[in-house]
């Protein structure tokens, strides 16, 4: 499959199961190695680089950026072979978290 069919199908799956989510897509040119994809998702985010498939190559910067946003919030790399996981991810970062529900009845 190509990255941009791939891509386009993950775009709807994700406003699919995501609902109200603003899926972004970036501009490559922008900054070198910027992940293809944002989320945002009520008052969280995350950041994905689509790959045709897991032995895509990666381009310069890529990994620096799903490094460093993944410690930010959530970010990967995602293709056909590992899409289900990193959505179960995507499902964890975007779930409210036990410690933000009691600090908010505080």
């Amino acid at each position: 499959m190509k990255e941009s069919k791939f891509q386009a199908e993950l775009i709807v799956e994700l406003k699919q199961r995501f609902k109200g989510a603003i899926v972004l897509k970036n501009d490559p040119n922008y900054i070198q190695g910027m992940l293809d994809l944002t989320i945002l998702y009520k008052d969280r985010w995350a950041a994905l680089e689509v790959k045709a498939s897991a032995d895509a190559p990666r381009r310069p910067n890529q990994d620096y950026y799903v490094n460093l946003m993944d410690d930010m919030s959530f970010a990967a790399f995602i293709c056909p072979e590992n899409k289900d996981s990193v959505i179960d991810g995507l499902q964890r970062t975007f779930s409210p978290h036990r410690s933000s529900r009691v600090s908010q009845r505080q």
